[in-house]
């Protein structure tokens, strides 16, 4: 299934740079590994108090014979980041709490399987350049799986996003690195993205390369490349 953690507080800092207090977004991916379509609907909301970041995947693979007829994943994450000091020397620390989880089926509806709970909480380190056009955010959480042991139950995450990369206006460059462990395995989940935005504030082409060890039932190291759509509302 495919995860996409995007930007949570970098977007957070690069959008308070630009002066927005909150955005969605709707992608559609064709997946050119897993050869069926994906589409994520993602949330960013800023307040006082820190921000919230939610996404919702689903995949779109459940067959009758030849025709997909419905969804068979789907994946879900918020994400809440307090920030009460941000006039202080430690304005760049957020603490984050986190929740995700999902479910899903096989290609004929066979075989279903869950994506346990899981319950996240740790910190947030937001480094970025003076117009916070390169930002990075490094993240340390306890990561708790329901009904799932993991030998070290911890996350380790770097989130980046570049705007304007090489000096091309509106090609911005962003995505994610996860590692964890579930059970006695290590995952880990990258998802590098690139979009260029077609001229109007709205609508972006591009695409994602998923690069992943032992995720999602895929033993070893496997790549999965998309292309795809992004509306901004």
């Amino acid at each position: 299934m495919k995860k996409v953690f995007l930007l949570a507080v970098a977007s957070a800092a690069l959008f308070f740079a630009q002066g927005a207090k909150a955005q969605t977004n709707f992608q559609t991916f064709y997946d050119l590994g897993r050869k069926h379509f994906t589409t994520t609907l993602e949330g960013f909301h800023q307040d006082n108090w820190g921000n919230t970041f939610f996404f919702i995947d689903y995949d779109y693979n459940n067959k009758d014979g030849n025709k997909v007829i419905s969804p068979n994943n789907t994946y879900f994450e918020i994400a809440r980041c307090l920030n009460f000091w941000s006039d202080s020397a430690l304005a760049p620390l957020s603490l984050q709490v986190e929740y995700n989880g999902g479910f899903g089926t096989a290609a004929n509806m066979a075989v279903a399987f869950p994506v346990n709970s899981a319950f996240l909480f740790g910190l947030d380190w937001f480094l970025h350049t003076s117009d916070f056009n390169n930002t990075l955010n490094l993240k340390v959480l306890y990561k708790h799986f329901v009904g799932l042991a993991s030998k070290v139950p911890l996350q380790f995450t770097a989130v980046w996003g570049c705007q304007d990369l090489f000096g091309a206006k509106g090609l911005r460059f962003s995505g994610f690195v996860d590692v964890w462990c579930e059970g006695d395995h290590a995952v880990v989940l990258s998802e590098p993205q690139l979009w260029f935005n077609c001229g109007t504030e709205h609508f972006n082409i591009g695409g994602e390369v998923e690069f992943s060890y032992n995720f999602a039932g895929m033993e070893g190291f496997n790549v999965m490349p998309c292309i795809g759509t992004k509306w901004v509302f």
